[in-house]
């Protein structure tokens, strides 16, 4: 938008104006339009279709909003008792009950062959999307085409964008539905792009790993996710213990509101869920959502 001042300028002024942003706009395209082309040779080398390619990659544009959200984001540290306030909820709680009734044959058909209690799969399911409900609303190609090529942790969003054109060449979701937050964690179990290569699963046997509209694979996934990375069947996340209690074998003690606050003593299957999100915050919160969820 023109600022009040210019738009009373003379004609001549205000085209003298714009034009060195005009041009500056053009250098920038032509710098997007020649790093794409690297991306897309990287990609091609990596085994993605020139189809795919042509589809995912012509006409792509960065989106200014992605790196308002990535340059901006809040620093603040959160309470353990706000943040269980707010994670666990009684509301995230009632629902987790009803839609593991509503769901259960279908969870215990990945989650019991992982020795896996359903409760935790539906934990996690609604800690990352509130079961679903929250996605994301950015297309996923564009998304980390901006970052990588903005230089906001440029290695690693590459990585995730030449995945993300695998998973399409796959043909496992298409391009305008492949949704996901700023930062490309895509789906109902937000799944970064690397993460769905790695352990997205094909639970109900159309040969696609639709975590965005498909509920068999949402839980096949998240139980695959926590198999591979070590789950252990009847084992618990952990309990809350007095302090002072010792850590026993294979466990550590959290603490997470500090000396006075609430104890507790965790097992190898915390350190599994930390594998998800390295934040003892949210692995205590999954383990007390499930706990809650799981509770009569």
């Amino acid at each position: 938008m023109v600022c009040a001042a210019a738009a009373l300028a003379p004609v001549s002024v205000s085209l003298s104006t714009l034009l060195p942003g005009r041009a500056q706009a053009q250098s920038n395209d032509a710098r997007f339009a020649q790093w794409l082309q690297g991306v897309r040779q990287d990609a091609a080398r990596a085994g993605v279709d020139a189809s795919t390619l042509d589809q995912a990659l012509t006409g792509v544009q960065e989106i200014p909003r992605v790196m308002e959200l990535a340059r901006n984001q809040p620093e603040f540290k959160m309470t353990w008792d706000r943040y269980q306030e707010l994670v666990v909820s009684n509301e995230r709680v009632t629902r987790g009950k009803a839609l593991l009734k509503e769901n259960r044959a279908a969870v215990e058909r990945f989650a019991g062959a992982a020795g896996m209690p359903p409760s935790v799969v539906v934990a996690l399911w609604g800690i990352e999307s509130n079961y679903g409900q929250r996605l994301g609303d950015f297309e996923v190609v564009p998304a980390l085409a901006t970052l990588s090529f903005n230089n906001f942790r440029a290695k690693f969003f590459r990585e995730q964008l030449i995945a993300a054109l695998k998973i399409l060449s796959q043909g496992h979701i298409g391009l305008h539905a492949m949704k996901g937050s700023w930062a490309g964690a895509m789906g109902q179990c937000q799944f970064i792009p690397t993460s769905f290569l790695a352990y997205a699963a094909d639970g109900d046997g159309d040969g696609r790993k639709d975590i965005w509209t498909n509920k068999l694979d949402v839980f096949a996934s998240i139980t695959n996710y926590m198999a591979k990375v070590g789950w252990r069947a009847g084992v618990r996340w952990g309990d809350e213990v007095s302090p002072g209690t010792p850590a026993g074998g294979g466990g550590r003690i959290v603490t997470p509101a500090g000396a006075g606050g609430p104890t507790y003593r965790t097992t190898e299957n915390f350190k599994a869920i930390l594998r998800w999100n390295q934040s003892d915050f949210f692995g205590l919160a999954v383990g007390l959502l499930s706990d809650r969820i799981a509770a009569s």
